[in-house]
């Protein structure tokens, strides 16, 4: 075992403080420092491009940026700009921006397969408004969701399927039912199930893997025998899979979509887009029930909207996406070549789409372990390497992933040793890192 102990007392300090007053510590969950090492969760100071900063003054290179939403670096250049000029001519108003019919305008035509959009400030919300629109529209209940796959909102109507459903009243949550991603034959035998009884399918039309052969396809088709709506979820793939999304590149049209993350950089803006029929239910020039559709005092911010155009102009511009399949194909390759040279290639395995890797960490019996992903983050930690996750930005250069490469090699030699003895606790320095959704804290 390795006798040198990284440590961040100031980091320490900082989250007792905001333990003090914040409940779980963090604003998200996933940022949570139950997710990381027991008194190793670096409280940031500040970051650029790839890079960031702890208040103990060390510098990482930082994978899964934002939970995904920097794919372009921190404080990108041409982002920042515009949000300055925004600034400088105010951000609210009380009747719309011209900027909004501006950035309407930028997203129409970076997803043409939407016809018309709504911006937010945050995924839950579109994600909401889809649901809602979606119940209105076929005058139906029940939601199905994609039950293979982790998040689609903090609302009670996801958020009571999972173990941290305290709160939520089981007439909520008896209304959303599951289907299992990839299985075309469950989902018929579900919408026959609770025939006329689906207001709509929801998933992310791509994840930890491809979408099988004709999968999305025969969505669409299920969900137009059965009369219900086809949302997509692209707050992840949105951008990382093409420009257009998952639904530009597999060539399959939903009904409504949504995206954020991404779109902003950072910066908080969400979309809901779809064809006019539906999303126009939510407007003024239609003669059924009015559907409360989105209405937020601080979705249409000037600065966010800029923040968005310019992202949606530098990765068409300069090809951003195929940048982080590039990126993401270099660090796959030599995060496997190091593990397999360390003889854990069974162990530590990553998996997903080149943009948007994630890995996954295996006991001696090839079962997912948190005490091996605790004992492989501390490791990647003492070697500068922030990575929950594999997610690259556009901002890591080909130094930055030669380093992490090296950082897993270490990190991948104790967990052999580890291995061998059958036993990581002596590695993990305190107690294991924890799921997100579970019943206690």
């Amino acid at each position: 075992m390795d006798t040198e102990e990284f440590q961040l007392p100031r980091s320490q300090a900082a989250n007792e403080r905001l333990h003090a007053m914040i409940p779980g510590g963090a604003h998200t969950y996933a940022k949570g420092d139950d997710q990381y090492p027991e008194n190793l969760a670096p409280v940031i100071s500040h970051g650029r491009g790839a890079h960031v900063w702890d208040v103990d003054g060390n510098r990482y290179i930082e994978y899964g940026s934002g939970l995904r939403s920097v794919s372009l670096g921190h404080a990108h250049p041409r982002v920042t700009e515009a949000v300055r000029r925004e600034i400088d001519r105010g951000s609210n108003f009380v009747r719309p921006s011209i900027v909004e019919a501006e950035a309407a305008e930028r997203f129409l035509a970076t997803v043409p397969t939407a016809e018309m959009v709504k911006f937010a400030k945050n995924g839950s919300d579109a994600t909401t408004a889809a649901v809602r629109l979606a119940r209105a529209a076929t005058g139906r209940p029940r939601v199905a969701i994609c039950g293979d796959q982790p998040f689609f909102s903090v609302d009670d109507w996801f958020i009571g399927s999972t173990p941290m459903s305290a709160g939520i009243p089981s007439a909520i949550t008896d209304l959303t039912v599951a289907f299992p991603y990839g299985d075309l034959a469950a989902t018929e035998e579900l919408l026959a199930r609770y025939q006329d009884e689906v207001a709509c399918l929801i998933l992310e039309p791509a994840g930890h893997t491809e979408p099988p052969p004709g999968y999305l396809t025969g969505l669409r088709e299920l969900a137009d025998r059965h009369g219900c709506v086809l949302v997509f979820d692209e707050m992840i793939s949105g951008f990382r899979w093409s420009e257009a999304g998952a639904q530009g590149l597999y060539g399959v049209v939903p009904d409504l979509s949504t995206f954020g993350k991404a779109l902003g950089n950072g910066f908080a803006i969400s979309a809901l887009a779809g064809c006019r029929e539906l999303m126009e239910r939510g407007g003024l020039r239609h003669l059924d029930d009015r559907v409360f559709l989105l209405s937020t005092t601080h979705g249409a911010e000037t600065h966010s909207l800029a923040a968005a155009m310019a992202v949606q102009t530098t990765y068409v511009e300069e090809g951003i996406t195929a940048q982080l399949h590039a990126l993401g194909e270099r660090l796959a390759v030599g995060v496997r070549e190091a593990a397999t040279g360390m003889g854990v290639g069974d162990h530590v395995v990553v998996r997903g789409r080149a943009s948007n890797l994630v890995f996954a960490t295996l006991d001696e019996n090839g079962q997912p372990s948190q005490q091996y992903r605790t004992l492989f983050l501390r490791r990647l930690l003492a070697g500068g390497v922030l990575a929950p996750s594999f997610v690259v930005s556009s901002a890591l250069s080909d130094a930055d992933i030669d380093h992490t490469v090296d950082a897993v090699a270490q990190a991948c030699a104790v967990y052999r040793k580890a291995l061998d003895v059958g036993d990581p606790t002596s590695w993990l320095g305190g107690r294991p890192v924890k799921p997100v959704f579970r019943r206690l804290a």
